[in-house]
C-alpha cells in the first residue's frame, strides 16, 4: 500500500495486521481521488474509520493542511501513528483513538470544521446517513465541504436536502460516491 500522488508520492505505508481492517485498494483509492481532484480546496481533511490512516495521508500529500485521522481500534492507532512518522510532517495530522460517534462530539464541542470526509465504515454498520445528519446538525461541515462514501450498499441520502450527490461508481463489490454539502 502506497500513497499515490504528491508530496508523499511513493510513501508505503504500513497495513493493520489481521482481517478487522479492510484497507482500501489502490484502484479504488485512485478512483477517489481522481473523482475529488475537481473539488479539492486545501482545507481540513478527515478519515473518520482511518484503519492505516491511507486517505487522510494521501489528501495532505495533496494538499490539505491538515487531516483528522479517527479509528478506535487500537491495532489501527499504533499504525497509523507509524505511517504518520514515515511523512515526516506530524504537524499536520491528528490522530484520535475514539468511535465515530465520539469523534464527531469531540469536533462539535471544539468547533473543528472540514472540507473534505472520507466515510468507509465497516461495511456491516450501515450508517452514512446517520454520521452524515449528525455532521450537519453539528456543524462540522465547511460551505462546499466534500464527503467521499465507500460502502457495499446502495446509499439512498436523498432524505438529506442539505446533500447533493456529484458522483458514484461502482468497483466490483465497493460503491463510492461523493457528495457535496452547500452550506449556508
Amino acid at each position: 500500500m502506497k500513497v499515490i500522488s504528491g508530496s508523499f508520492r511513493g510513501l508505503n505505508l504500513k497495513p493493520v495486521p489481521g482481517k478487522n481492517t479492510r484497507p482500501t485498494s489502490g484502484k479504488v483509492k485512485e478512483a477517489m481521488f481522481s473523482m475529488v481532484m475537481p473539488y479539492f480546496n486545501n482545507g481540513v481533511a478527515l478519515d473518520l474509520f482511518a484503519g492505516t490512516g491511507s486517505l487522510g495521508i494521501e489528501a495532505v500529500s495533496r494538499g490539505y493542511s491538515q487531516a483528522y485521522l479517527v479509528d478506535k481500534a487500537y491495532k489501527a492507532i499504533s499504525v497509523i501513528k507509524e505511517n504518520v512518522e514515515k511523512t515526516h510532517s506530524s504537524d499536520q495530522f491528528k490522530i484520535l483513538k475514539m468511535s465515530a460517534t465520539e469523534a464527531i462530539e469531540n469536533f462539535s464541542e471544539n468547533q473543528v470544521k472540514f472540507d473534505l470526509v472520507f466515510l468507509d465504515p465497516p461495511y456491516r454498520m450501515k450508517i452514512t446517513e446517520t454520521l452524515i445528519k449528525d455532521m450537519i446538525d453539528k456543524d462540522l461541515l465547511a460551505k462546499d465541504a466534500v464527503i467521499v462514501d465507500e460502502t457495499d450498499y446502495e446509499v439512498d441520502l436523498s432524505t438529506i436536502p442539505e446533500i447533493t450527490l456529484l458522483k458514484q461508481k461502482d468497483y466490483k463489490d465497493t460503491k463510492v460516491a461523493l457528495y457535496h454539502f452547500g452550506g449556508e
